[in-house]
C-alpha cells in the first residue's frame, strides 16, 4: 500500500470516529477511486455507512436506510475481519443503528471503526467470493 493510500484511510477512519460522515466519504472515495479488487467493495462498503449516517444527521431517513443497507450488503464479503479492520464489530454497530432510523428514532451512538492492526487490503485477486451487490 502507498504512503499516500494510508494516510487517506487512517484520515478517512479518524474522520467517520469524529461523527464527521461527509468528510470522511469524500477522503475514502478519494482512496477508493485507485483501488481494485478485493479492496474496492471494502471501501465501498465504509463510504456507503459514511453517507448513510450523514443522511441520518440532516433528517433524510429514507437516504439513510438506503444507503446503510447498500453497506451493509458489501461488508457480508469481508466479515469477521478484513484489513485489519474489525468488520464484524462495524456491522452489527451498523445494523442496531439502521434498526433505530427504519423505527423513526435518532442514533444516539454511531458505530466506530476499530483496527486490530495498521491497514492492510488483501492482494488484489479479484472480488470476494459472495456477489455482494
Amino acid at each position: 500500500m502507498r504512503r499516500n493510500s494510508q494516510t487517506l484511510f487512517d484520515r478517512g477512519i479518524e474522520l467517520f470516529n469524529r461523527c464527521e460522515f461527509y468528510d470522511c466519504h469524500e477522503v475514502l472515495e478519494e482512496l477508493w477511486t485507485d483501488t481494485h479488487q478485493p479492496e474496492r467493495w471494502f471501501l465501498q462498503s465504509l463510504i456507503h455507512f459514511a453517507v448513510g449516517f450523514h443522511h441520518h444527521q440532516r433528517h433524510n431517513a429514507i437516504g439513510a436506510s438506503r444507503q446503510l443497507a447498500k453497506g451493509l450488503r458489501k461488508i457480508q464479503a469481508y466479515l469477521p475481519e478484513w484489513g485489519g479492520v474489525q468488520t464484524a464489530a462495524v456491522e452489527q454497530d451498523v445494523r442496531r443503528c439502521l434498526a433505530v432510523i427504519e423505527a423513526g428514532g435518532q442514533i444516539e451512538s454511531f458505530p466506530t471503526v476499530k483496527l486490530l492492526t495498521p491497514y492492510r487490503p488483501e492482494p488484489a485477486s479479484g472480488p470476494p467470493a459472495r456477489n455482494t451487490r
